[in-house]
């Protein structure tokens, strides 16, 4: 029976309690559910279709919508009827796609039968219920800033119609919640039937935990589209729509710190006690920790990234949304208001193509992990090409039927390839294929200390890469913009926006590969804990393998893209807070002092992050521990670790201490904005961006390097300066294990977690600034 109670259990989670008495027959499948929502699909998607198809000739007229720019005029600019329909159709198709992976996962056999396939159901079950235990009580704490922030919405009255921004702002965190909690539900169901697809070879297993993967990544462009089309639809305006942003940013900076917290607290507890105290293996079911640690997975990589890109990818919407109005010309501004529902609902038609090219050889044993390593990465980026190419040619089609000229679909293939370039980069610093990570490894010849020193080293080094290819991106594009004719009056900062665009457009098969990774990482510790065979774990230690690799080259994807968003939306910020003819002067007292705070931001977030980590950690080690030295036969495996209470102490101390960082996020723009005015709050955004950029590139590349630093020791790969081979248990693996703690919270907690600071502090610029307009005249 499962320890863990604290959510009303349905479906495969009543075997918990009811079913496992017999575990002689596979749980059911809601075949007719998965029926309905594919037919409702089905029916949603063709139905839009036909009004996009009746829309573009304006059969559906389109009405005019009277926009402020930032220069005061009024202008009546024709809204895309079309654009928004065909948004939606795509939306119900990645939904429909989501439906049927999601029946092809549930239908895969556990196993139960089979050699440990009770342990196996058991453990999943367990990995499941803490899941769900944490996200409830998580986003029930979050309900009440969600309705606070709201009512604050509307009695404040920013725009003459505050409660469509209300609206838009609960409808935003509530999207956001949804695809956190469909990416952890999918990810819970995964992991058990990999670990089993595992006892068949290598390609089934990576098919499975790819296809858990697609489904959070269609769920996040699916949802995310659809939903901000059909406001964009109800509103006529772009003026409420950032509303949506700024909800999904909440709920993305509170998911992201509570379930990193919650994961590397675990993470670090049985790490430190169970590897270097009592020298157990990983995933080891005697540690008390490792259940903790396998719910962390899921609601801190699979939700928390999820939310994360999810903000990041309606943001970039919104704020080419936004700036598309500063066109001069109305039917260019009609034009490029169209531009990014359109590139975002092709990107989600290709990123299933793309997706579906993730395939490799099958194979029983694993003979050569550099070579499997070399196969599994090359599945990936077949797959990560495939949509970046099937979306370049379909981009150059939509700009051009769109008459925005050659120079804008320079701006989005410039994002599309800067994305792929910062993935590529981030790889080569943290994979142990290459050489940075192989030298962390190396330096735990002379222990610990060497091995921090030379992480750190490594992930400071790795900021170049992202840095200049920023650079050229940032440069390349607004000077397309410039000199694009179609783009007169604002056509620099519109294509910072469809950089952005262009960069996450193939979100839905990026993001499903950085989902891939906890389902693999699951499936290797419930191949660990049920005690499979060998050739299975080596299996499951592949896919894991490849899993850290391609988390570390999705944070790195996340952080370019945060970087691009925060850009567009704080020229957005710009354009709407200052009165034509305002300059910013870098010298001006307002200005540098805003850079200053800006700048230190980030510091305060991280270290608040780290200590959360450490003294969550602090305690689940006391907890380890206790149970270690009270319970009898533990250390032996005669008897049962006591799981649930890791697990309760981690989501009590996730819970209680996200609160004051994500305070932090959402008052300091508010307070600088209206206390002292546009110029100051634009210094803040651009120091906040640039120190948060730095910072969190360093955080996770160290991170994601020291991680797999210690995998390269343990897989055996190292040798000592004698030639002799460093296995589990050695010196230098012990080295590796502490570096690889260091790294626990920088890049699964603090590193990514700035993605969403800078994101979110932007958007709430955003949303008030009329109202700092209206207090500061615009000065």
């Amino acid at each position: 029976m499962s320890q863990l109670t604290g959510v009303e259990l349905q479906d495969e989670d009543v075997a918990h309690d009811t079913y496992r008495s017999e575990y002689t027959t596979e749980p059911a499948v809601p075949t007719t559910r998965y029926r309905i929502v594919m037919a409702v699909c089905a029916i949603g998607m063709l139905l839009f279709l036909f009004l996009g198809v009746l829309a573009a000739p304006r059969i559906i007229p389109w009405p005019d919508v009277e926009y402020k720019t930032s220069s005061g005029d009024t202008r009546l600019i024709p809204l895309p009827m079309d654009a928004a329909f065909i948004a939606i159709c795509s939306g119900f198709y990645a939904l429909l796609v989501v439906t049927v992976l999601t029946q092809n996962v549930v239908k895969s056999p556990i196993g139960i039968a089979q050699e440990h396939g009770q342990q196996m159901y058991d453990i999943s079950l367990d990995i499941r219920a803490g899941s769900k235990t944490f996200l409830v009580k998580e986003y029930r704490k979050l309900a009440y800033f969600v309705v606070v922030v709201a009512i604050l919405l509307v009695f404040t009255d920013l725009q003459g119609g505050a409660w469509k921004t209300a609206i838009c702002f609960l409808l935003g965190a509530s999207t956001s919640a949804v695809c956190g909690w469909m990416g952890m539900d999918i990810a819970t169901h995964g992991n058990v039937r990999t670990t089993n697809q595992a006892r068949s070879g290598l390609a089934p297993a990576l098919k499975l935990a790819f296809n858990a993967g697609s489904v959070m990544g269609l769920s996040v462009v699916g949802m995310g589209i659809m939903v901000l089309a059909v406001l964009f639809l109800v509103f006529q305006n772009s003026k409420y729509i950032a509303g949506f942003g700024f909800g999904a940013s909440s709920i993305a900076l509170f998911a992201r710190v509570g379930g990193g917290i919650f994961t590397k607290a675990a993470d670090v507890g049985a790490d430190l006690v169970g590897k270097v105290e009592e020298d157990i293996p990983e995933d080891d079911p005697r540690n008390p920790a490792v259940i903790a640690d396998n719910v962390g997975d899921n609601v801190g990589d699979v939700a928390g990234m999820g939310a994360d890109l999810f903000e990041s990818y309606v943001g970039s919407i919104i704020a080419a949304v936004t700036l598309a109005k500063e066109l001069t010309d109305p039917a260019a501004a009609s034009a490029a208001i169209a531009a990014p529902f359109y590139l975002a609902a092709s990107g989600i038609v290709c990123s299933v193509i793309g997706a579906a090219m993730v395939r490799t050889p099958n194979k029983s044993h694993i003979e050569d992990p550099n070579a499997i390593m070399g196969s599994l990465l090359w599945a990936i980026r077949r797959g990560i090409m495939v949509a970046a190419v099937l979306t370049t040619v379909v981009g150059l089609v939509i700009i051009f039927l769109l008459k925005l000229g050659i120079l804008t679909f320079g701006s989005y293939v410039v994002g599309l390839v800067a994305g792929i370039v910062i993935g590529f980069s981030t790889e080569v610093m943290t994979s142990h294929s290459y050489s940075p990570t192989r030298s962390i490894a190396k330096a735990g010849e002379t222990g610990p200390a060497t091995v921090i020193i030379r992480g750190l080293a490594v992930g400071m080094f790795s900021t170049i890469f992202p840095v200049v290819t920023l650079f050229v991106a940032i440069l390349v594009s607004v000077w397309l913009g410039n000199m694009n004719p179609q783009l007169a009056g604002g056509g620099g900062s519109y294509c910072i926006a469809i950089a952005a665009v262009g960069m996450l457009s193939t979100l839905g098969v990026t993001l499903a590969t950085d989902a891939y990774g906890p389902v693999a990482d699951n499936a290797g510790g419930i191949a660990e804990m049920a005690g499979l065979p060998e050739d299975v774990r080596e299996i499951t230690d592949a896919l894991d393998a490849l899993g850290n690799t391609t988390a570390a080259t999705g944070k790195g994807f996340a952080i370019g893209s945060a970087v691009l968003t925060a850009l567009a939306l704080l020229k957005a910020f710009a354009q709407t807070a200052l009165s034509e003819g305002a300059e910013i002067n870098i010298l001006n007292e307002l200005v540098l002092c805003g850079i200053l705070v800006g700048v230190l931001l980030p510091y305060v977030f991280a270290a608040l992050t780290m200590t959360a980590v450490g003294e969550a950690a602090q305690d689940i080690i006391v907890e380890v521990r206790r149970q270690f030295a009270e319970i009898p036969g533990l250390r032996e495996g005669q008897a049962k670790a006591e799981h649930n209470k890791c697990i309760e102490i981690a989501t009590d101390a996730a819970i209680r201490k996200m609160i004051v960082p994500g305070l932090l996020a959402v008052v300091t723009p508010v307070f600088f904005g209206l206390i002292f005015g546009a110029k100051m709050l634009i210094g803040l955004l651009a120091g906040a961006i640039l120190s948060g950029f730095m910072l969190a590139v360093t955080m996770a590349n160290a991170g994601g390097a020291w991680d797999n630093s210690k995998k390269y020791v343990e897989a055996g790969q190292l040798r000592d300066s004698s030639g002799q081979t460093c296995a589990k248990g050695s010196q230098q693996h012990k080295a590796a294990v502490v570096g690889d703690t260091v790294g626990d919270p920088f890049k699964d907690t603090s590193g990514p977690a700035l993605n969403i600071l800078i994101k979110l502090m932007s958007v709430i610029s955003l949303v008030l600034a009329p109202l700092i307009y209206k207090i500061h005249g615009g000065a």
